[in-house]
Protein backbone atom coordinates (compact mmCIF):
# COMPACT_ATOMS: atom_id res chain seq x y z
CA UNK A 1 0.00 0.00 0.00
CA UNK A 2 1.60 3.27 -1.06
CA UNK A 3 0.57 6.90 -0.49
CA UNK A 4 -0.93 8.92 -3.32
CA UNK A 5 -1.20 12.71 -3.34
CA UNK A 6 -3.28 15.23 -5.19
CA UNK A 7 -3.41 19.02 -4.73
CA UNK A 8 -1.91 18.80 -1.28
CA UNK A 9 -4.11 15.91 -0.13
CA UNK A 10 -2.76 12.45 0.68
CA UNK A 11 -4.33 9.00 1.07
CA UNK A 12 -3.49 5.35 0.58
CA UNK A 13 -4.76 3.02 -2.06
CA UNK A 14 -4.48 -0.66 -2.83
CA UNK A 15 -7.09 -2.39 -4.98
CA UNK A 16 -9.20 0.78 -4.93
CA UNK A 17 -8.29 3.96 -6.78
CA UNK A 18 -9.40 7.41 -5.64
CA UNK A 19 -11.07 9.66 -8.19
CA UNK A 20 -11.69 12.65 -5.92
CA UNK A 21 -9.53 14.16 -3.13
CA UNK A 22 -10.13 13.03 0.44
CA UNK A 23 -11.75 14.88 3.36
CA UNK A 24 -15.04 15.26 1.54
CA UNK A 25 -16.82 12.62 -0.53
CA UNK A 26 -14.45 10.30 -2.38
CA UNK A 27 -15.80 7.88 -4.98
CA UNK A 28 -13.79 4.74 -5.51
CA UNK A 29 -13.81 2.35 -8.43
CA UNK A 30 -12.79 -1.27 -8.07
CA UNK A 31 -10.94 -1.63 -11.37
CA UNK A 32 -8.88 0.52 -13.68
CA UNK A 33 -11.66 0.85 -16.24
CA UNK A 34 -14.23 1.94 -13.66
CA UNK A 35 -16.40 -1.12 -14.21
CA UNK A 36 -16.46 -2.27 -10.60
CA UNK A 37 -19.75 -3.28 -9.04
CA UNK A 38 -19.72 -0.88 -6.11
CA UNK A 39 -18.11 2.24 -4.74
CA UNK A 40 -17.63 3.82 -1.35
CA UNK A 41 -17.69 7.28 0.11
CA UNK A 42 -14.66 7.77 2.33
CA UNK A 43 -13.80 10.80 4.40
CA UNK A 44 -10.21 11.42 5.46
CA UNK A 45 -8.51 14.20 7.34
CA UNK A 46 -6.14 16.38 5.26
CA UNK A 47 -2.47 15.46 5.27
CA UNK A 48 -1.51 18.14 7.80
CA UNK A 49 -3.82 16.77 10.48
CA UNK A 50 -3.07 13.08 10.69
CA UNK A 51 -0.52 10.55 9.53
CA UNK A 52 -0.99 9.46 5.91
CA UNK A 53 -3.28 6.51 5.77
CA UNK A 54 -4.42 6.88 9.36
CA UNK A 55 -7.83 5.27 9.72
CA UNK A 56 -8.95 6.84 13.00
CA UNK A 57 -11.07 9.36 11.10
CA UNK A 58 -12.22 7.02 8.35
CA UNK A 59 -15.91 7.08 7.44
CA UNK A 60 -17.33 4.81 4.79
CA UNK A 61 -20.69 4.78 3.05
CA UNK A 62 -21.63 2.41 0.24
CA UNK A 63 -22.89 4.00 -2.97
CA UNK A 64 -25.49 2.12 -5.06
CA UNK A 65 -24.23 0.42 -8.20
CA UNK A 66 -24.61 2.57 -11.26
CA UNK A 67 -24.14 5.92 -9.55
CA UNK A 68 -22.03 8.20 -11.76
CA UNK A 69 -18.39 8.22 -10.76
CA UNK A 70 -16.30 11.35 -10.91
CA UNK A 71 -12.86 11.30 -12.43
CA UNK A 72 -9.97 13.70 -12.09
CA UNK A 73 -8.63 15.59 -9.12
CA UNK A 74 -10.47 18.74 -8.07
CA UNK A 75 -11.34 20.50 -4.88
CA UNK A 76 -14.82 19.80 -3.49
CA UNK A 77 -17.82 22.09 -3.57
CA UNK A 78 -18.38 24.83 -1.00
CA UNK A 79 -20.92 22.76 0.92
CA UNK A 80 -19.45 19.26 1.26
CA UNK A 81 -22.00 16.51 0.81
CA UNK A 82 -20.11 14.52 3.43
CA UNK A 83 -21.76 16.50 6.18
CA UNK A 84 -25.27 16.47 4.76
CA UNK A 85 -25.69 13.05 3.19
CA UNK A 86 -26.08 9.84 5.12
CA UNK A 87 -24.86 11.30 8.40
CA UNK A 88 -26.56 10.58 11.70
CA UNK A 89 -28.23 13.48 13.55
CA UNK A 90 -26.02 14.80 16.30
CA UNK A 91 -27.15 14.28 19.88
CA UNK A 92 -26.37 17.93 20.65
CA UNK A 93 -28.89 19.14 18.09
CA UNK A 94 -32.03 17.69 19.70
CA UNK A 95 -34.16 18.85 22.61
CA UNK A 96 -34.94 17.03 25.82
CA UNK A 97 -38.50 16.15 24.70
CA UNK A 98 -37.11 14.70 21.46
CA UNK A 99 -34.57 12.64 23.38
CA UNK A 100 -37.19 11.47 25.87
CA UNK A 101 -39.48 10.40 23.03
CA UNK A 102 -36.71 8.37 21.42
CA UNK A 103 -35.74 6.69 24.70
CA UNK A 104 -39.39 5.89 25.36
CA UNK A 105 -39.61 3.99 22.07
CA UNK A 106 -36.61 1.99 23.28
CA UNK A 107 -38.46 1.27 26.55
CA UNK A 108 -35.77 2.98 28.62
CA UNK A 109 -36.60 4.44 32.06
CA UNK A 110 -37.60 8.11 32.03
CA UNK A 111 -34.56 9.17 34.04
CA UNK A 112 -32.16 8.07 31.29
CA UNK A 113 -32.72 11.30 29.36
CA UNK A 114 -31.50 13.33 32.32
CA UNK A 115 -28.41 11.15 32.61
CA UNK A 116 -27.55 11.58 28.93
CA UNK A 117 -28.04 15.35 29.08
CA UNK A 118 -25.93 15.60 32.22
CA UNK A 119 -23.10 13.85 30.42
CA UNK A 120 -23.42 16.12 27.41
CA UNK A 121 -23.83 19.55 28.95
CA UNK A 122 -22.46 19.32 32.49
CA UNK A 123 -19.73 16.70 32.27
CA UNK A 124 -19.00 17.62 28.64
CA UNK A 125 -18.52 14.00 27.59
CA UNK A 126 -16.55 13.62 24.37
CA UNK A 127 -17.54 9.99 23.66
CA UNK A 128 -20.31 7.51 24.34
CA UNK A 129 -17.82 5.32 26.20
CA UNK A 130 -17.32 8.05 28.79
CA UNK A 131 -20.98 7.78 29.88
CA UNK A 132 -20.21 5.07 32.40
CA UNK A 133 -23.50 5.14 34.32
CA UNK A 134 -25.42 4.23 31.17
CA UNK A 135 -25.79 0.53 30.32
CA UNK A 136 -23.50 -0.59 27.52
CA UNK A 137 -26.44 -1.68 25.31
CA UNK A 138 -27.93 1.81 25.59
CA UNK A 139 -24.62 3.44 24.75
CA UNK A 140 -24.35 1.21 21.71
CA UNK A 141 -27.87 2.07 20.63
CA UNK A 142 -27.27 5.78 21.06
CA UNK A 143 -24.12 5.49 18.96
CA UNK A 144 -26.11 3.65 16.30
CA UNK A 145 -28.70 6.43 16.02
CA UNK A 146 -26.79 9.62 16.90
CA UNK A 147 -23.39 11.07 16.22
CA UNK A 148 -21.43 12.80 18.99
CA UNK A 149 -19.27 15.37 17.25
CA UNK A 150 -16.42 16.97 19.17
CA UNK A 151 -14.43 19.92 17.89
CA UNK A 152 -10.72 19.33 17.44
CA UNK A 153 -8.49 22.03 18.91
CA UNK A 154 -5.96 22.99 16.24
CA UNK A 155 -4.43 26.08 17.74
CA UNK A 156 -4.81 28.27 20.79
CA UNK A 157 -3.44 31.73 21.38
CA UNK A 158 -3.50 33.53 24.71
CA UNK A 159 -3.22 37.28 24.96
CA UNK A 160 -1.40 39.23 27.63
CA UNK A 161 -4.76 40.38 28.99
CA UNK A 162 -5.81 36.70 29.26
CA UNK A 163 -8.12 36.79 26.25
CA UNK A 164 -7.76 33.45 24.45
CA UNK A 165 -8.57 32.52 20.88
CA UNK A 166 -9.32 28.93 19.88
CA UNK A 167 -9.10 27.57 16.35
CA UNK A 168 -11.27 24.49 15.88
CA UNK A 169 -11.43 21.89 13.14
CA UNK A 170 -14.89 20.64 12.20
CA UNK A 171 -15.72 17.11 11.08
CA UNK A 172 -15.35 18.08 7.42
CA UNK A 173 -11.95 19.69 7.98
CA UNK A 174 -13.14 23.31 7.92
CA UNK A 175 -11.88 25.78 10.53
CA UNK A 176 -13.80 28.11 12.83
CA UNK A 177 -12.82 30.34 15.74
CA UNK A 178 -14.04 31.09 19.25
CA UNK A 179 -12.69 33.75 21.60
CA UNK A 180 -12.82 33.53 25.40
CA UNK A 181 -12.90 36.98 26.98
CA UNK A 182 -12.48 37.66 30.71
CA UNK A 183 -15.03 39.91 32.36
CA UNK A 184 -14.88 43.62 31.67
CA UNK A 185 -17.23 45.49 34.02
CA UNK A 186 -17.19 48.51 31.72
CA UNK A 187 -18.69 46.42 28.93
CA UNK A 188 -20.86 43.86 30.61
CA UNK A 189 -21.23 45.01 34.22
CA UNK A 190 -20.12 41.58 35.39
CA UNK A 191 -18.04 40.40 38.31
CA UNK A 192 -14.38 39.72 37.60
CA UNK A 193 -14.82 35.94 37.67
CA UNK A 194 -17.20 35.89 34.72
CA UNK A 195 -16.23 34.90 31.18
CA UNK A 196 -17.74 35.69 27.81
CA UNK A 197 -17.35 33.43 24.79
CA UNK A 198 -17.56 34.83 21.28
CA UNK A 199 -18.76 32.08 18.93
CA UNK A 200 -18.94 31.62 15.17
CA UNK A 201 -22.03 30.71 13.16
CA UNK A 202 -20.63 30.17 9.67
CA UNK A 203 -17.49 28.96 7.95
CA UNK A 204 -16.45 32.18 6.26
CA UNK A 205 -18.89 34.97 5.49
CA UNK A 206 -20.75 36.15 2.40
CA UNK A 207 -21.35 39.75 3.46
CA UNK A 208 -17.97 41.14 2.48
CA UNK A 209 -17.36 43.83 5.09
CA UNK A 210 -14.19 45.37 3.70
CA UNK A 211 -12.36 45.55 7.03
CA UNK A 212 -13.06 41.97 8.17
CA UNK A 213 -10.95 38.82 7.76
CA UNK A 214 -13.91 36.41 8.02
CA UNK A 215 -15.03 36.84 4.43
CA UNK A 216 -11.68 37.14 2.68
CA UNK A 217 -11.94 33.55 1.43
CA UNK A 218 -15.69 33.76 0.94
CA UNK A 219 -18.54 31.82 2.51
CA UNK A 220 -18.26 28.03 2.76
CA UNK A 221 -21.31 26.89 4.72
CA UNK A 222 -23.55 27.45 7.73
CA UNK A 223 -22.66 25.79 10.99
CA UNK A 224 -25.02 23.08 12.20
CA UNK A 225 -26.65 23.58 15.64
CA UNK A 226 -24.31 21.12 17.36
CA UNK A 227 -21.27 22.91 15.93
CA UNK A 228 -22.40 26.13 17.58
CA UNK A 229 -23.23 24.38 20.86
CA UNK A 230 -19.96 22.45 20.85
CA UNK A 231 -17.90 25.66 20.81
CA UNK A 232 -19.05 26.32 24.38
CA UNK A 233 -18.41 22.78 25.57
CA UNK A 234 -15.08 22.41 23.75
CA UNK A 235 -13.81 25.70 25.16
CA UNK A 236 -14.69 24.63 28.68
CA UNK A 237 -13.00 21.26 28.11
CA UNK A 238 -9.86 22.97 26.86
CA UNK A 239 -9.70 25.39 29.80
CA UNK A 240 -10.34 22.57 32.29
CA UNK A 241 -7.56 20.52 30.71
CA UNK A 242 -5.16 23.46 30.96
CA UNK A 243 -5.97 23.84 34.64
CA UNK A 244 -5.66 20.12 35.28
CA UNK A 245 -9.23 19.90 36.52
CA UNK A 246 -10.79 16.45 36.84
CA UNK A 247 -13.15 15.67 33.97
CA UNK A 248 -13.51 11.88 34.25
CA UNK A 249 -16.43 10.70 36.34
CA UNK A 250 -15.03 7.19 36.40
CA UNK A 251 -12.18 8.10 38.75
CA UNK A 252 -13.39 11.24 40.51
CA UNK A 253 -15.53 11.58 43.63
CA UNK A 254 -19.01 13.07 43.03
CA UNK A 255 -18.06 16.57 44.20
CA UNK A 256 -15.33 16.89 41.56
CA UNK A 257 -16.78 15.06 38.59
CA UNK A 258 -16.85 18.14 36.42
CA UNK A 259 -15.86 21.78 36.80
CA UNK A 260 -18.59 24.39 37.13
CA UNK A 261 -19.81 26.21 34.03
CA UNK A 262 -17.01 28.58 33.06
CA UNK A 263 -18.88 30.57 30.42
CA UNK A 264 -21.54 32.93 31.74
CA UNK A 265 -22.13 35.09 28.68
CA UNK A 266 -22.31 34.39 24.96
CA UNK A 267 -21.80 36.90 22.20
CA UNK A 268 -22.64 35.68 18.72
CA UNK A 269 -20.07 37.89 17.04
CA UNK A 270 -17.56 35.44 15.60
CA UNK A 271 -17.13 34.32 12.01
CA UNK A 272 -20.17 34.71 9.80
CA UNK A 273 -23.46 36.60 9.84
CA UNK A 274 -25.56 34.98 12.60
CA UNK A 275 -28.96 35.94 11.19
CA UNK A 276 -28.06 34.43 7.82
CA UNK A 277 -27.99 31.09 9.66
CA UNK A 278 -31.19 31.90 11.51
CA UNK A 279 -32.78 28.49 12.05
CA UNK A 280 -29.62 26.67 13.15
CA UNK A 281 -28.67 29.59 15.38
CA UNK A 282 -32.00 29.59 17.21
CA UNK A 283 -31.88 25.81 17.72
CA UNK A 284 -28.39 26.09 19.19
CA UNK A 285 -29.19 29.04 21.44
CA UNK A 286 -32.29 27.34 22.80
CA UNK A 287 -30.17 24.31 23.67
CA UNK A 288 -27.58 26.51 25.37
CA UNK A 289 -30.29 28.44 27.20
CA UNK A 290 -32.31 25.44 28.40
CA UNK A 291 -31.91 24.55 32.10
CA UNK A 292 -31.23 20.93 31.11
CA UNK A 293 -28.73 22.12 28.48
CA UNK A 294 -26.21 24.92 28.69
CA UNK A 295 -28.17 26.79 31.35
CA UNK A 296 -27.01 30.21 30.09
CA UNK A 297 -29.67 32.87 30.65
CA UNK A 298 -31.23 34.39 27.54
CA UNK A 299 -30.33 37.91 28.65
CA UNK A 300 -26.70 36.79 28.83
CA UNK A 301 -26.74 35.86 25.15
CA UNK A 302 -26.16 38.65 22.63
CA UNK A 303 -26.77 38.15 18.92
CA UNK A 304 -24.85 40.49 16.65
CA UNK A 305 -25.88 41.25 13.09
CA UNK A 306 -24.61 43.44 10.30
CA UNK A 307 -28.17 44.61 9.78
CA UNK A 308 -30.42 42.03 8.11
CA UNK A 309 -33.67 43.92 8.58
CA UNK A 310 -36.18 41.10 7.85
CA UNK A 311 -34.44 38.71 10.23
CA UNK A 312 -34.29 41.39 12.93
CA UNK A 313 -38.08 41.69 12.71
CA UNK A 314 -38.37 37.90 12.82
CA UNK A 315 -36.13 37.74 15.88
CA UNK A 316 -38.32 40.32 17.59
CA UNK A 317 -41.26 37.92 17.31
CA UNK A 318 -39.43 35.11 19.14
CA UNK A 319 -40.34 34.66 22.79
CA UNK A 320 -36.75 34.40 24.08
CA UNK A 321 -35.19 37.55 25.50
CA UNK A 322 -31.88 37.30 23.69
CA UNK A 323 -30.08 40.61 23.44
CA UNK A 324 -29.34 42.30 20.14
CA UNK A 325 -26.23 44.13 18.95
CA UNK A 326 -25.85 45.86 15.60
CA UNK A 327 -22.52 45.98 13.78
CA UNK A 328 -23.03 49.60 12.74
CA UNK A 329 -19.55 51.01 12.02
CA UNK A 330 -20.95 54.01 10.20
CA UNK A 331 -23.59 56.57 11.19
CA UNK A 332 -24.41 57.69 7.63
CA UNK A 333 -25.22 55.66 4.54
CA UNK A 334 -22.21 57.15 2.78
CA UNK A 335 -19.72 55.98 5.39
CA UNK A 336 -21.43 52.69 6.22
CA UNK A 337 -21.95 51.80 2.57
CA UNK A 338 -18.27 52.28 1.89
CA UNK A 339 -17.23 49.50 4.26
CA UNK A 340 -20.37 47.34 4.59
CA UNK A 341 -22.02 46.13 1.36
CA UNK A 342 -25.10 45.01 3.33
CA UNK A 343 -25.98 48.70 3.73
CA UNK A 344 -26.84 48.86 0.03
CA UNK A 345 -29.62 46.32 0.54
CA UNK A 346 -30.69 47.47 3.98
CA UNK A 347 -29.77 51.16 4.32
CA UNK A 348 -29.95 52.90 7.67
CA UNK A 349 -33.58 53.99 7.26
CA UNK A 350 -34.73 50.40 6.73
CA UNK A 351 -32.46 49.10 9.48
CA UNK A 352 -33.75 51.73 11.90
CA UNK A 353 -37.37 50.85 11.15
CA UNK A 354 -36.66 47.17 11.83
CA UNK A 355 -34.95 48.05 15.11
CA UNK A 356 -37.89 50.18 16.20
CA UNK A 357 -40.20 47.25 15.48
CA UNK A 358 -37.88 44.98 17.48
CA UNK A 359 -37.89 47.36 20.43
CA UNK A 360 -41.66 47.65 20.46
CA UNK A 361 -41.84 43.89 20.88
CA UNK A 362 -38.90 43.36 23.22
CA UNK A 363 -38.49 46.57 25.23
CA UNK A 364 -34.76 45.89 25.30
CA UNK A 365 -31.65 48.01 25.14
CA UNK A 366 -29.85 47.63 21.81
CA UNK A 367 -26.08 47.95 21.47
CA UNK A 368 -24.34 49.56 18.51
CA UNK A 369 -20.93 48.02 17.84
CA UNK A 370 -18.79 50.68 16.20
CA UNK A 371 -15.30 49.72 15.05
CA UNK A 372 -13.13 52.82 14.81
CA UNK A 373 -11.10 52.73 11.58
CA UNK A 374 -8.50 55.40 10.97
CA UNK A 375 -9.54 57.91 8.33
CA UNK A 376 -12.83 56.16 7.61
CA UNK A 377 -15.33 56.56 10.45
CA UNK A 378 -13.32 58.09 13.27
CA UNK A 379 -13.94 61.73 12.35
CA UNK A 380 -15.83 63.74 14.94
CA UNK A 381 -18.43 64.64 12.31
CA UNK A 382 -19.71 61.07 12.68
CA UNK A 383 -20.51 61.57 16.35
CA UNK A 384 -23.63 63.71 15.80
CA UNK A 385 -25.49 61.33 13.45
CA UNK A 386 -24.36 58.42 15.63
CA UNK A 387 -25.67 60.15 18.75
CA UNK A 388 -28.97 60.95 17.03
CA UNK A 389 -29.42 57.32 16.00
CA UNK A 390 -28.48 56.01 19.45
CA UNK A 391 -30.87 58.39 21.20
CA UNK A 392 -33.71 57.60 18.81
CA UNK A 393 -33.36 53.89 19.59
CA UNK A 394 -32.28 54.27 23.23
CA UNK A 395 -29.13 52.36 22.31
CA UNK A 396 -25.71 52.29 23.89
CA UNK A 397 -22.56 52.50 21.79
CA UNK A 398 -19.57 50.20 22.15
CA UNK A 399 -16.51 51.72 20.47
CA UNK A 400 -13.90 49.18 19.34
CA UNK A 401 -10.50 50.24 18.00
CA UNK A 402 -9.80 48.32 14.81
CA UNK A 403 -7.70 45.14 15.00
CA UNK A 404 -5.50 45.26 11.91
CA UNK A 405 -5.70 42.41 9.40
CA UNK A 406 -2.75 41.39 7.26
CA UNK A 407 -3.48 42.17 3.63
CA UNK A 408 -6.06 44.88 4.34
CA UNK A 409 -5.24 48.58 4.19
CA UNK A 410 -7.34 49.70 7.16
CA UNK A 411 -5.59 50.87 10.33
CA UNK A 412 -6.37 51.50 13.99
CA UNK A 413 -6.74 55.15 15.03
CA UNK A 414 -4.42 56.64 17.61
CA UNK A 415 -5.54 56.18 21.18
CA UNK A 416 -6.13 59.93 21.52
CA UNK A 417 -8.50 59.87 18.53
CA UNK A 418 -10.52 57.07 20.12
CA UNK A 419 -10.70 58.90 23.44
CA UNK A 420 -11.86 62.12 21.73
CA UNK A 421 -14.55 60.22 19.84
CA UNK A 422 -15.79 58.71 23.11
CA UNK A 423 -15.78 62.09 24.88
CA UNK A 424 -17.75 63.70 22.05
CA UNK A 425 -20.46 61.03 22.26
CA UNK A 426 -20.70 61.39 26.02
CA UNK A 427 -21.03 65.17 25.68
CA UNK A 428 -23.97 64.53 23.36
CA UNK A 429 -25.66 62.45 26.07
CA UNK A 430 -24.92 58.99 24.66
CA UNK A 431 -24.12 56.01 26.86
CA UNK A 432 -20.87 54.81 25.34
CA UNK A 433 -17.86 52.67 26.20
CA UNK A 434 -14.44 52.32 24.60
CA UNK A 435 -13.07 48.82 24.49
CA UNK A 436 -9.51 48.76 25.69
CA UNK A 437 -7.09 46.14 24.38
CA UNK A 438 -8.69 42.69 24.34
CA UNK A 439 -6.64 40.32 22.29
CA UNK A 440 -4.75 42.54 19.89
CA UNK A 441 -1.73 40.24 20.13
CA UNK A 442 -3.62 37.04 19.23
CA UNK A 443 -4.88 37.68 15.68
CA UNK A 444 -8.08 38.77 17.41
CA UNK A 445 -9.99 40.14 14.43
CA UNK A 446 -12.78 37.79 13.34
CA UNK A 447 -11.45 35.07 11.04
CA UNK A 448 -7.84 36.24 11.27
CA UNK A 449 -6.37 33.18 12.98
CA UNK A 450 -8.28 30.85 10.63
CA UNK A 451 -7.05 32.73 7.58
CA UNK A 452 -3.48 32.78 8.82
CA UNK A 453 -3.52 29.05 9.61
CA UNK A 454 -5.06 28.05 6.28
CA UNK A 455 -2.49 30.08 4.35
CA UNK A 456 0.35 28.54 6.35
CA UNK A 457 -1.00 25.09 5.52
CA UNK A 458 -1.26 25.87 1.82
CA UNK A 459 2.34 27.11 1.87
CA UNK A 460 3.51 23.93 3.60
CA UNK A 461 1.61 21.72 1.14
CA UNK A 462 3.11 23.36 -1.95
Amino acid sequence: MRPQSCSGWIWRSSALTAVRPPNRIVHWRTSSNGAGSAAAVIVFAPNWTRKPGGLSSLRIKLVPEGQPRRRGCSFPSSRPAAITSGVLPDIKSITRPELEARLKTWEEPAYRAGQVLDWLYQRRAASWEAMTNLPKPLRARLAEHFSLQVLELVRKQGARDTTQKFLWRLADGAFIESVLIPANPALYGEASDRHTLCVSTQVGCAYGCTFCASGLDGWKRNLEPQEIVEQVLATERAVADDKGQVTSAATAPPATRHPARLINNLVIMGMGEPLANYNNLLIALRLLNAPWGGGIGARRITISTSGLAPQIRKLGAEHEQFRLAISLHGATDEVRGRIMPVNRKYPLAELTAALEDYQRRKDQLITFEYILIAGVNDHLDQTRPLAALAQRLHAKVNLIPYNTVEGLDWARPDEQVCERFLAALEQLGVTATLRREKGGDIDAACGQLRLKTEREMVTQAC
